[in-house]
């Protein structure tokens, strides 16, 4: 956290699977003991005692679950976008689709964004362009009255039915 607010002495502390359930389970007294021990075995007994301490209690929470993404050392972006990569109409999105902020909130965030970006346009491809083409189609036909799909086509692009 120093890089993301200089001066500020917050540290940030994360647990996984059983360790995070049971931290969660006791109070942030007890949370804040065990860390300051920890703490002080490793820069020593005369570190200052932490003013405050955030709990977050995903494991707990109905909306999380406790999920929280980590990629290998040794993968890339490619991985991420296989990650991220549509399967047929369906689109993935979330914290850990972000190429900058992977792990964190504001990645999901924008990963969010992005991937409504990415759906509204191919929305406006599928209901204007094929409409449109199908349209122009139709007025090539020579024999129009071969075609009944003409007055559908035309129908939807102007609205009247």
């Amino acid at each position: 956290m120093e890089n993301a607010y200089p001066g500020s002495n917050i540290l940030v502390v994360t647990l996984t699977n059983e360790q995070s359930k049971r931290v969660e389970s006791q109070s942030d007294e007890e949370t804040l003991k065990e860390a300051m021990s920890v703490l002080r075995d490793m820069f020593g007994p005369t570190i200052p005692y932490a003013t405050d301490i955030l709990v977050p209690r995903w494991w707990n929470n109905r909306f999380q679950r406790g999920s929280y993404s980590n990629y290998p050392m040794i993968s890339d972006n490619h991985l991420q976008r296989n990650v991220k990569a549509p399967f047929g109409r369906i689109l993935f999105t979330g914290e850990h689709t972000s190429e900058k902020f992977s792990g964190y909130v504001h990645g999901g965030y924008l990963a969010g964004m992005d991937t409504s970006k990415t759906l509204l346009e191919e929305m406006k491809q599928s209901l204007l362009l094929q409409p449109l083409l199908a349209f122009t189609e139709s007025l090539t036909q020579t024999d129009q009255r071969s075609n009944p799909q003409m007055y559908t086509n035309v129908n939807l692009i102007s609205g009247r039915s």
